[in-house]
């Protein structure tokens, strides 16, 4: 009797450990930091990733979540448009900011937040942000693991040291940065995504031709480069 116990006592373990290896082939879901402790700020003065003239009169910034199909949509639809009428011509300079700000509905999107900063420290932020977009339905219902690893390979396409951004995913070195962005979207009263600020308005979500009217009225009325 003691040795069919110590059997099934044997078996138990086994198949707990074939459950857990099991568990770590399927998931695959690294315990990565990327979410910021409750209370942690930003410290280091971070204003966005920013694209066009310093010396363009008109600022746009976009709160957005990588995980937001509507992001996505404005990002290969509308984005374009508004980088060749706006941006290259110098009327505005464009500025991406994090704001994964409903992780019940979008559990990803913290990581490709992070994903897409982890790029930046290699100057691929801009790259990665496209791939990140165009591959949003590869890895959106993925779980964690699976996504880090679809996302990892987005980064390896821009030619980028994946070893490198590894471990800046696995140190959640910008965590607390995407975590400032999401609070001071927050006190702006942005309630969804992509939502746009132009000159002290909000406007949630935009087309690149009504982009272009508001660019086109606030350099008529006189406005200048922020210092």
């Amino acid at each position: 009797m003691a040795g069919q116990q110590r059997f099934y006592l044997i078996l138990g373990a086994v198949a707990v450990a074939a459950i857990g290896w099991l568990a770590v082939k399927v998931l695959g879901a690294p315990d990565l930091p990327v979410v910021a402790a409750a209370g942690t700020r930003d410290t280091t003065g971070f204003q966005g990733y920013v694209l066009g003239s310093p010396d363009a009169p008109v600022e746009i910034v976009e709160y957005a979540d990588f995980q937001c199909p509507a992001c996505a949509g404005f990002d290969m639809v509308q984005f374009p448009d508004v980088k060749r009428r706006l941006i290259d011509t110098g009327k505005a300079r464009f500025v991406h900011r994090d704001y994964p700000f409903i992780p019940q509905a979008h559990p990803h999107g913290h990581l490709a937040s992070h994903a897409a900063a982890c790029a930046d420290d290699q100057g691929k932020f801009w790259e990665m942000k496209d791939r990140l977009y165009r591959s949003q339905g590869q890895w959106t219902f993925q779980k964690t693991g699976g996504a880090y690893d679809i996302m990892g390979d987005q980064f390896a396409e821009t030619g980028g040291d994946r070893g490198a951004w590894e471990e800046c995913m696995e140190s959640g070195r910008h965590a607390a940065r995407i975590q400032a962005s999401v609070e001071e979207g927050a006190r702006l009263g942005v309630n969804g995504t992509p939502t746009f600020l132009i000159a002290g308005k909000l406007y949630p979500g935009a087309s690149s031709d009504e982009f272009v009217r508001v660019v086109d009225s606030l350099i008529a009325a006189g406005a200048t480069p922020a210092p």
